[in-house]
């Protein structure tokens, strides 16, 4: 059968500037802090842009490419565009990217009043449009003369950004960061040509397309990001951005529209959508742009998992490009599984925001469902197993199902077997809550990729020592997962765990108690809150959402607030009655009514079940919840790495 382009919009070639672009979808700038000491991308962050431009994304931005490093960075890590030692490796990143056919742009970037790390590490203040105190500390007013010292060094960057090799430039205009600071009416209320009315703050982003412009010449595509909204009272709104963007009109070749400003709590839930968000949040203010510009193309980005809503919008002529980002680390294959209609295979971003917590704690990037991430070079040096084993998996869940997909795919003979009558395992139960539905898609994606594998699959099949004894394997993993803790309290029997509530949530009653505020509390309280029931949290901790970092726990404690979920902290549970529950907090005691009692104070661990098939076969693995309970992204790493020792 002749080949058919379902998409055939979003994947039609384009160019600008004479520079090809094999389709419509980009690969949105992303920083990779897998930096050395001196700033130079390693060969693993080289990798982790590469893996996109294999996967066929017509474009690839690398994010935070600072400017001026001694004025400009919030972060310390950040690559410098001010240091030419620095060539030969921006030279292999760019090389890296464009051998595969994509574009390769680096995102200019200059943070203005939020550089404190380059406060911190060159004792230089803090500068922005006007002088005025921040998050920060105080900030100084640029004089003119350093307003133009940076408008140059921007076209420097540039000019230096395509002797390494990069093939665009993206102008960072969005998010609160310094261009966005002088196009902003509310703060750039500056005296001189350089503030005050519109035609005097665009002055400057204007200014620094010009500049670069001149600097790489006419046959060179520019790009520029802007927010399409700042989405908070204190920001600028659509209409502003409006003004901004038919201003901008033809000095960029692409308007990049993204939303929010990365320094207000409030609007980093929208700068990166949250799971609480539909798909293409942000979508709208592109839409609304593109009907007052003409000479420019206009990007969207925001949350983007489905191809056909993708081409929906650029066959409507709404948008010109789709920008991915946490979709493009979730699945670097994204653009060529959906130019080969496989759908299916795409794997869809959970938005999680495992990546951020890795990028930010350890400053490498991981996916909870992508085990590939962060260990792109790695990967590469996986080969078919020299020896064909026969590997038992004993659990059907998250860990198991990688496990046994790894497994086969290196060639073993693979038995996955699961004690229920349903592939899944624990997460089965959250099928239901809105704001999680690419989790059941993640789920379905794991058993198509089963489905299609050598994978044999025994459901209602528990793996006992003896079971495992009688299939004589060469390998065993162990993939049992845990179950929900019961505490130890008096009463506990009048409760009801988060499990058989996320099963049934009409189980969930009148006025009603959550008793723990991770992940799984904290989601469920927010999916009651949605439904419009009385909820409340109990947490022993003086804080919520542990190990979930501070930026990505904003979505979670707005969704809370919104829907006037409050959490007391440093607060015991102590024993619970047919009226309620009895706490202590501060040494005082007292009693809380309530009809529910959920309780969601952690899983247990099935070790003891796992460690008795230690000795059933010659190599045996304990991997996810089993070892110890955490987190999805702890089982698929667990279960590649060791489908892969094998």
């Amino acid at each position: 059968m002749a080949f058919e382009m379902k998409y055939p919009h979003l994947f039609e070639p384009f160019r600008i500037r004479g520079t090809y672009f094999r389709n419509k979808i980009f690969a949105a700038p992303q920083g990779n802090y897998n930096v050395c000491t001196d700033r130079l991308p390693t060969a693993e962050s080289i990798a982790f842009y590469e893996r996109k431009a294999e996967g066929g994304f017509a474009s690839v931005c690398v994010g935070d490419c600072v400017i001026d490093i001694t004025t400009g960075a919030n972060l310390p890590f950040l690559l410098d565009m001010q240091d030419k030692e620095n060539l030969p490796r921006m030279g292999m990143l760019t090389h890296a990217v464009t051998k595969h056919g994509a574009v390769c742009s680096a995102e200019l970037s200059h943070d203005g009043m939020y550089s404190w790390a380059s406060r911190e590490r060159y004792g230089t203040k803090l500068y922005g449009p006007v002088e005025c105190e921040s998050r920060y500390g105080h900030i100084e007013m640029l004089t003119e003369e350093m307003i133009e010292d940076l408008i140059k060094k921007y076209a420097d960057a540039a000019a230096y950004a395509k002797k390494c090799g990069f093939t665009m430039v993206t102008v960072h205009a969005a998010h609160g960061w310094l261009p966005a600071q002088f196009m902003a009416p509310k703060m750039n209320t500056r005296k001189d040509k350089w503030g005050g009315s519109l035609e005097n703050r665009m002055r400057f982003p204007i200014a620094i397309l010009d500049a670069i412009r001149k600097a790489v010449g006419p046959a060179f595509p520019i790009e520029i990001r802007v927010s399409g909204s700042e989405v908070v009272e204190e920001g600028f709104q659509l209409e502003d951005a409006i003004g901004f963007c038919e201003m901008l009109d033809g000095h960029a070749d692409i308007l990049h529209i993204s939303a929010g400003t990365h320094e207000v709590p409030r609007s980093w839930p929208v700068v990166h959508p949250s799971m609480f968000m539909p798909d293409g949040v942000n979508s709208k203010y592109a839409i609304e742009i593109k009907k007052h510009v003409s000479q420019s193309l206009v990007g969207t980005v925001g949350g983007f998992t489905d191809p056909a809503h993708m081409e929906e919008l650029i066959a409507s002529g709404q948008v010109d490009i789709i920008n991915l980002a946490r979709q493009s680390v979730c699945d670097p294959d994204f653009p060529n599984k959906a130019r080969a209609g496989k759908d299916e295979e795409i794997r869809r971003c959970l938005r999680c925001n495992k990546c951020f917590i890795n990028s930010g704690v350890n400053r490498n990037v991981r996916c909870s469902i992508n085990p590939e991430i962060g260990q792109e070079l790695d990967s590469r040096q996986i080969r078919p197993a020299e020896t064909k084993k026969k590997v038992l998996i004993a659990g059907g869940g998250i860990g198991g199902m990688e496990a046994a997909i790894q497994a086969s795919k290196r060639g073993h003979e693979v038995i996955l077997c699961e004690k229920t009558d349903k592939l899944g395992g624990a997460l089965l139960c959250e099928e239901k809550v809105p704001f999680k539905k690419n989790l059941p898609k993640y789920i379905e994606h794991q058993i198509y990729e089963i489905k299609n594998s050598s994978v044999e699959v025994r459901l209602n099949t528990e793996v006992t020592p003896e079971y495992a004894k009688k299939e004589e394997p060469d390998a065993i993993i162990a993939a049992l997962g845990a179950r929900p803790v019961v505490p130890k309290i008096p009463g506990i029997e009048k409760g009801v765990s988060a499990e058989e509530v996320y099963y049934d949530p009409e189980l969930a009653k009148g006025k009603i108690i959550v008793l723990g505020a991770g992940l799984v509390g904290l989601e469920l309280a927010i999916w009651l809150g949605q439904m419009g029931k009385d909820v409340d949290i109990v947490e022993m901790l003086d804080h919520a959402g542990i190990d979930m970092g501070e930026y990505p726990f904003l979505a979670y404690d707005f969704e809370l607030k919104d829907h006037n979920i409050s959490i007391s902290y440093n607060t015991k549970a102590l024993s619970i009655d047919d009226k309620g529950i009895e706490i202590e907090k501060d040494g005082q005691k007292q009693h809380i009514d309530c009809d529910t009692l959920i309780y969601a104070v952690g899983q247990r661990s099935l070790a003891e079940e796992a460690d008795a098939l230690a000795f059933c076969a010659p190599e045996f693995y304990m991997i996810g919840d089993c070892v110890r309970s955490d987190s999805i992204i702890a089982a698929t790493k667990a279960a590649y790495a060791a489908a892969n020792d094998i």
